[in-house]
Parts: structure tokens; C-alpha cells; sequence
């Protein structure tokens, strides 16, 4: 049944959920950053925006409050974590549905992030009893010589529209186990959902008491000058950026001038290659979602498929006629599975990308506009499927639209070398029955992304494998495995026991007696 056919309209569902989510009315009405909804395009929301000055300030509570928070103990640390993981449970419905009216996103998506932020923070309450140090052998007798980690200091967040609020958990959860306050910066296109869950973890805060000191999580709210002053202040040690490739560039320079710690995950073109032994009725629904899935706004989305000549005309036709039956619509009607692009320069973007395949003889499936969805300042577009002649032009260059070029191929070694001759080097994937391949795709002379899978699309990870690419995708990494070590600082211990004072590498210093 669709649920788009209510009584209530979106402004007022908007207010609805943020009442219930705890954020305050005067956040979000009667500012100047004006919030529209990518469904109906219809402006949902007038958010006050953060002020250089109380910027500053922000940055400032944060620091005082890293003094304070390394001297909690990391089990203790991982408590607040804890009790944010419960809130957000309860408010798993409110705020899933809140992040498809501002995201754009299908229902499943928009709870499926929330459940994300749920994961991490399991996770990050487990690590908080898990920050190992090292015992290391040493040369010198009757001395002990250990590896120690110790709080970093500020973490600022800056996070995209398209993950408007899973991405602040990965970093927010690791960093404040690890005793690290956090600075948000959100993403113009999506406040409401970053006023929600500060909301949220106003409440676990209060649950947690008074070992959480003021100032230990801060949001701003703005345009690229307020998130260029997070980048900029000394105070700031660790900088978690996700957006371009092009905002990586900008932002890179500047944290290393300062010797700040720099996590960029930045742009993905990322690719998939589909072997004559794979299996194609699971290879067809992996590319489905992996190329469609976000409206192919995930830096993860699928966006080149390299397809051997030997099963081209086994494949291809299906997905066509796959990209021509998905249903695009407003994601509150049942049974849409692509929804809209989050504004007018996305959809230009991708029509621009469309326009130069075209010119280079490519065929082109799909990609036009869908009309009678929302209102003028609503975006939805039918995902592009592009037969290309070959691996040049447009298909270089990351397009943040639902759009897959598909190429033959007619060996390993020539997917591979095109699969790898991008700049950004996220996420990839194979498809094949063979475990020969499969292990050359994954070897060192196979993929050259942070991320390769096996007989899965490139999207869809999950937070236990650290998440991040290669090349221009910036090498940052998130989340879980061993990524908390971004969020602290490293000691090497080395303690003397004895009575003499042996020197290293057998170097002798006798100033007599």
C-alpha cells in the first residue's frame, strides 16, 4: 500500500519527527539555511545556521573537554557509547524515516543507516576494552620495552548528504572510546537529520552523567566557511572529511600544513568484472542494487562493469530490461527501489555525463528525467545503462548518479589493467565460479582498491572491515578493524629495571666516574 497519500503534508511530517526526536523548534525555523526535501523538492525547513564566532567557541568547549575525557577510563568511555546504542534503538523508526524525507532514500535504506549507527556502536563499546598496546622484544638486558595508545584530542567530522548520519557514527563512536571529543560539520543539503541525532546523544549524555564533560560533542551548521574553520583550527587534531575528490584536494594541503591527522574518504569510481564462469542470476541482482541502490549516490555505487565477451549477450539484455522495469518514484510508495537525485546539479551532472557518451558513440539506455514525481525542484531520473566502445571519456570520472557504462572484455589481464586505470580506487568487486581468478583479483596484481570483493557488488559493507580506498580516494579509513588507531596518538615505552645503562646497537658513551 503507498503511503505517500496522507493527510499530513511533508512540512509538517518533517516537524512531527523532530519533535519526537528532541530537537528544539527554534533550531530549524526561521533561519537562513534553507533545507529542501530532494522528494517533493518543497522546503521543509529554515535552519539557523552556526556563527563563525560560536564555531570558534565550539572548537574551543571541545578542546577543554579533551582534558577532561582522556582521564576517563576507556571501559567507563565505552558506557556512553553504550547508552547512545540504546537510543538510538528507540529512535531507530522516527529517525530512519526522517533520513528518507531529507536524504531522498528508500524506507529500508533510510532505517538501514540507523541500524548502521546501532552496529558501531556495539562494536566501539566492545573496543573500548580492546585498545591494545604491544610488549616488544628488546636487546637490552633487564629492560622492558611496550607500545602505548593514548587520546589524540579533537576530532572534527565533516559528512555528506548521502550518508547524511551513519558516517558521524563511525568516526563519533571510535573517537570517543578512544577519549576523543567530536566536531561535526554536516553536510548544508541534510541538517535535519545531524539536529536529530545530536538530540539523541544529548540524551545519552545525560543518562552517562557527569564524567561527560561539557562540550565533548558539537555540531556546526552552514556552508564551506564554517567547515573550512574546522579544517583550519589547531585545535582540531584528527579531520574526518567524506565528499570529492575535488574537496579532498582543498582539504588535504591544509591538515598537513598544521601536521593535523587526516581521514579523507573521497571519491569512488568503482568497478565490477564479470568472468565467463560467473553466476549470472546472481551477478544480475548484485549489479542491481550495487548500480541503482541510493539512486547511485553512494561513493560505493557500482558505475563500471566490465563484462567478458563470451557472456556480454547473456547479460547485458537482461539488465537492460532490469534498468527499464525498476520503479523510480517517491520512496514512501511502495515498491520503489531508485529514488530521486538530491537536487538539479546532480541531474545536470548526470545528463552532462550521458550527453558526452552519447557523443562518443556510446548507447544509452535509460537516463531521462521522470516527470510527474514531486514538484519542479524534484529531481528523479530512470538509471542510465551506457554500451560504450571503449573504456574512455566520461566513464574516467566519478558521475554521483545512477549511471553504469558496461564494456567488453576478452581477458583477465585486460580487465584488470582497465578496472585499475582510474584515479580513485575505493570499492570493486568479481564475479566468477573460478577460484583462480578470484584470487588474482584479490592479490597484489589484482584490484587496487581499499575494498575487493568476491561474487558481491562493491556497496554495502559492513562496519566490523576498516572502510576506505586508494589513490584519490584519499587512503583514509573507518569504522572497524584496526581503524581506532587513527583516533589516537603512539608511545614506545622503554623501561630500565637494572643498574647499568646499556645504549642500543651496542653504542658506547663511558664519561668515567
Amino acid at each position: 500500500m503507498s503511503e505517500v497519500h496522507t493527510s499530513v503534508s511533508l512540512p509538517s511530517e518533517v516537524e512531527q519527527l523532530l519533535q519526537r526526536l528532541g530537537v528544539p523548534r527554534e533550531s530549524h525555523v526561521g533561519g537562513a539555511l534553507t533545507v529542501r526535501s530532494p522528494l517533493t523538492g518543497e522546503v521543509i525547513a529554515q535552519v539557523a545556521q552556526t556563527a563563525p564566532a560560536a564555531a570558534t567557541e565550539t572548537i574551543a568547549r571541545a578542546h577543554a573537554a579533551f582534558k577532561a575525557w582522556r582521564a576517563v577510563p576507556a571501559p567507563r568511555r565505552g558506557e556512553l557509547v553504550r547508552l547512545l546504542g540504546e537510543e538510538l534503538r528507540a529512535a531507530k523508526r522516527d529517525l530512519g524515516r526522517l533520513v528518507t524525507l531529507e536524504a531522498g532514500k528508500v524506507p529500508s535504506e533510510g532505517a538501514g543507516e540507523v541500524q548502521e549507527m546501532i552496529d558501531i556502536c556495539d562494536f566501539a563499546v566492545g573496543l573500548s576494552r580492546q585498545l591494545y598496546g604491544l610488549t616488544l622484544a628488546t636487546e637490552r638486558a633487564e629492560h622492558r620495552m611496550m607500545e602505548t595508545w593514548h587520546p589524540l584530542g579533537v576530532c572534527g567530522v565533516i559528512s555528506a548528504f548521502n550518508f547524511p548520519v551513519a558516517v558521524w557514527s563511525w568516526n563519533a563512536a571510535l573517537a570517543l572510546v578512544c577519549g576523543d571529543p567530536v566536531v561535526w560539520k554536516p553536510s548544508e543539503k541534510t541538517p535535519l537529520t545531524a539536529l536529530a541525532v545530536h538530540a539523541i546523544a544529548a540524551r545519552a549524555i545525560e543518562r552517562f552523567g557527569a564524567d561527560a564533560p561539557e562540550g565533548l560533542l558539537g555540531l556546526l551548521l552552514g556552508q564551506r566557511d564554517i567547515g573550512e574553520l574546522l579544517v583550519d583550527d589547531h585545535r582540531v587534531a584528527v579531520l574526518s572529511a567524506t565528499g570529492s575528490t575535488a574537496m579532498g584536494r582543498q582539504v588535504g594541503p591544509k591538515l598537513a600544513a598544521r601536521f593535523a591527522r587526516a581521514i579523507l574518504e573521497l571519491g569512488g569510481n568503482n568497478a565490477a568484472i564479470v568472468t565467463p564462469s560467473a553466476d549470472l542470476d546472481l551477478t544480475l541482482r548484485a549489479i542491481a542494487f550495487a548500480a541503482m541502490g541510493t539512486a547511485g549516490q553512494r561513493c560505493t555505487t557500482l558505475r563500471r562493469l566490465f563484462v567478458h565477451e563470451s557472456v556480454y549477450d547473456k547479460l547485458v539484455p537482461r539488465l537492460v530490461k532490469v534498468y527499464s522495469g525498476v520503479k523510480v518514484g517517491d520512496p514512501r510508495e511502495a515498491g520503489t527501489l531508485v529514488g530521486p537525485l538530491i537536487d538539479r546539479a546532480a541531474f545536470e551532472g548526470m545528463q552532462k555525463a550521458l550527453d558526452e557518451s552519447r557523443d562518443a558513440g556510446a548507447v544509452v539506455h535509460g537516463g531521462g528525467r521522470v516527470e510527474g514525481i514531486g514538484g519542479a525542484e524534484a529531481y528523479y531520473a530512470r538509471p542510465a545503462l551506457v554500451e560504450l566502445k571503449a573504456h574512455a571519456g566520461a566513464v574516467l570520472r566519478e558521475t554521483f548518479a545512477p549511471i553504469l557504462y558496461v564494456v567488453r572484455y576478452a581477458s583477465l589481464d585486460e580487465a584488470i589493467e582497465q578496472h585499475n586505470a582510474v584515479g580513485a580506487g575505493l570499492s570493486s568487486s568479481i564475479f566468477t565460479l573460478d577460484m583462480r581468478e578470484a584470487e588474482r583479483f584479490l592479490s597484489c596484481a589484482g584490484s587496487d582498491c581499499g575494498i575487493a570483493n568476491v561474487n558481491i557488488g562493491p556497496s554495502g559493507a559492513e562496519i566490523g572491515g576498516a572502510f576506505g580506498g586508494e589513490k584519490e580516494t584519499g587512503g583514509g579509513r573507518e569504522a572497524g578493524s584496526d581503524s581506532w588507531k587513527a583516533y589516537m596518538r603512539r608511545a614506545t615505552n622503554t623501561i630500565n629495571y637494572s643498574t647499568a645503562l646499556p645504549l642500543a646497537q651496542g653504542v658506547t658513551f663511558d664519561i668515567g666516574d
